[in-house]
C-alpha cells in the first residue's frame, strides 16, 4: 500500500498517490501556522532535502529559523487531540491497549490511519483529514535497515547491525500481531485491512510507518518523544558542524534556532544533531546513513549469553534487570566497556551469588538474588559488591576473558563473511543503490577496526 504510494517514476520523480512535490511545502506550512525565518526545504545534491539558507543568518540573531505551533507537534498528547474527532482512530488506540497509549504505538498508528484514508484503492472512507494528511505526502523514504533484501542483509553479518536488525524485524513482526488481533473484529478494520481479498495492510506498510517514525522523532524538550513537521527535514551534523539546534518555548511551540557563535550565508545549510555520541551502527539503524567525517564505529553493542552448562543460567536470566551484552566505546583513543551483565556470567554460588525464593505480601512467590547475603535487584549493583571482595582481580580478569571471546568469535563471524559479501559483489557488481553497498561496506571496515583495538586492549589485560 505505501509502497505503491511513495512510487516513482523512470525519471526518479515521485508520482505515487503518497507524494507531492516539496515546491508546495511552503504553502502547506504557511496554511498551517508554521513560519520559516529565511531558511527553506529543498532538494542539495547527493543529500536528499535539507533546510536552507535563503538569506544571511547572523550569529547575533534571536530570530528562530522555524516556528512549529503546538498542535502540530505530533506526540501522544496531539494524537490524542486528533483522536476526539477522528472516531476510526481512537477504535484502534483503545483496541491495542496500553500500546496504543505509549509515544510509538500512538504516533505509528496515526500515520497508518492518515495513509488507510489516503489510499485510493480502499473501497470505503475510512477516517478523518487533519493538518498532517497531506504532511506524509512530503515525507522521503528513508532506507533503513529493515527494508533490506536478502543480499543486503549478507552484508550486515558479523557486523553489530546483525542481532539488532533481527531483533527489530522481530519485534515488528509482533508489533504487527498485536495490531491484527486487537483490531481484526471491528468490521471496517476487517474489511480495509485484514480480509483475504479486500484488505490491503501488510507488514511492509507497518515497516514504512516504523522508518517514518524512528528516522524523523525526536525528543522535544518538554514534550517527549514526539515528530515536528518541517524542522524534522532538518539534516544531521556533529561537532561543530552542527548550526542549529530545537527546543520549545513556553507555549509548547516546536522552534529551531541558530546556535551561538554561527554565521550562515545564503545557500548555506542547517544542520542539527540526531545525537553526537551514537555510533556507526546506531545511525545506520535508525537514519540510513554514516556521516563522512565520522572516523571511527564509536560505539557497538555485542549480545552476550551466559553459557548453557551455567547451573544458575535460567535463575540469571530472570533475575537480570540489565541487557544482555556489551557495550564497546571508544575514548580517548581507548577502549571503554560497560557491562553489569557479565557480572552475572563471572561469578556463582562458591562465590557468594545466592538465589532464594520468597513469599510476597500478597501471596505469590518471588525469586531474589543476594550476593553474600545483601539483596539487590538491580544488576548494576552486583560490581559494587565485587569491588569490596579481596578477589576483585580474579573476578575482573573472568569479565575481561569472557568479553576478550566474545570480541573473538564477533571477529571470527566478520571475517568469515567476507568471502560471502566478496561473491555478492562480484556477481552483481554492488547494489542497484550504490548508497546502500558503500554504507553497509564502511560500516563493516569500521567495526572491524573497533573490534580488533578492543581484542588488542583485552590481551594486554589478560596478560
Amino acid at each position: 500500500m505505501i509502497e505503491q504510494g511513495k512510487s516513482t517514476g523512470h525519471d526518479g520523480q515521485r508520482r505515487g498517490w503518497l507524494s507531492l512535490p516539496i515546491t508546495t511545502l511552503k504553502l502547506w506550512a504557511a496554511l498551517n501556522g508554521i513560519s520559516f525565518n529565511g531558511v527553506e526545504v529543498e532538494p542539495l545534491p547527493n543529500k536528499g532535502l535539507a533546510v536552507v539558507a535563503k538569506q544571511e543568518l547572523p550569529d547575533d540573531s534571536d530570530t528562530p529559523l522555524m516556528i512549529i505551533p503546538q498542535d502540530m507537534v505530533l506526540s501522544v498528547e496531539g494524537v490524542q487531540r486528533f483522536a476526539k474527532a477522528d472516531k476510526y482512530l481512537r477504535e484502534v488506540l483503545d483496541a491495542t491497549g496500553e500500546y496504543g497509549r505509549t509515544a510509538r504505538g500512538a504516533i505509528l498508528i496515526f500515520l497508518l490511519m492518515q495513509v488507510t484514508y489516503l489510499c485510493p484503492d480502499m473501497k470505503e472512507k475510512i477516517g478523518v483529514s487533519n493538518s498532517w494528511t497531506e504532511y506524509l505526502k512530503f515525507l522521503q523514504t528513508v532506507p533503513l535497515p529493515t527494508f533490506m533484501s536478502d543480499e543486503e542483509r549478507t552484508l550486515v553479518v558479523g557486523t553489530s547491525l546483525e542481532a539488532a536488525l533481527n531483533a527489530k524485524l522481530k519485534s515488528l513482526s509482533r508489533e504487527f500481531d498485536h495490531l491484527r488481533s486487537s483490531t481484526e473484529t471491528i468490521p471496517w478494520c476487517q474489511r480495509c485491512w485484514w480480509d483475504a481479498e479486500t484488505g490491503l495492510l501488510t507488514l511492509e506498510d507497518w515497516k514504512h510507518v516504523d522508518a517514518m517514525y524512528r528516522s524523523r522523532a525526536l525528543q522535544l524538550p518538554g514534550t517527549g518523544d514526539a515528530m515536528v513537521p518541517c524542522l524534522d527535514m532538518t539534516n544531521h551534523s556533529s561537532g561543530d558542524q552542527t548550526v542549529a539546534a530545537y527546543e520549545t518555548d513556553v507555549d509548547g511551540n516546536g522552534l529551531l534556532l541558530l546556535r551561538d557563535g554561527k554565521h550562515l550565508d545564503p545557500g548555506d545549510e542547517i544542520t542539527i544533531t540526531y545525537g553526537d555520541e551514537k555510533g556507526a551502527c546506531e545511525m545506520v539503524f535508525s537514519y540510513g546513513f554514516i556521516e563522512e567525517s565520522m572516523k571511527s564505529a564509536g560505539t557497538l553493542f555485542l549480545p552476550l549469553d551466559i553459557p548453557d552448562d551455567d547451573p544458575l543460567r535460567k535463575a540469571k536470566q530472570t533475575v537480570s534487570t540489565a541487557a544482555p551484552g556489551v557495550r564497546l566505546t571508544l575514548l580517548g583513543g581507548r577502549i571503554q566497556w560497560e557491562s553489569p551483565y557479565v557480572w552475572l556470567i563471572c561469578v556463582n554460588e562458591e562465590d557468594g551469588l545466592e538465589f532464594k525464593i520468597e513469599q510476597t505480601t500478597d501471596g505469590s512467590r518471588e525469586l531474589r538474588v543476594s550476593w553474600k547475603d545483601e539483596d539487590f535487584r538491580d544488576t548494576s549493583d552486583l560490581e559494587k559488591w565485587l569491588r569490596l571482595e579481596p578477589l576483585w582481580d580474579v573476578f575482573q580478569l573472568r569479565a575481561v576473558c569472557t568479553l576478550q571471546e566474545r570480541v573473538q568469535a564477533q571477529l571470527r563471524r566478520l571475517y568469515e563473511s567476507e568471502r560471502d559479501v566478496q561473491e555478492l559483489g562480484d556477481l552483481i557488481g554492488g547494489f542497484g543503490d550504490s548508497a546502500t553497498w558503500d554504507t553497509l561496506m564502511r560500516l563493516r571496515e569500521l567495526e572491524a577496526e573497533l573490534l580488533e583495538q578492543a581484542y588488542r586492549e583485552f590481551e594486554e589485560e589478560v596478560t
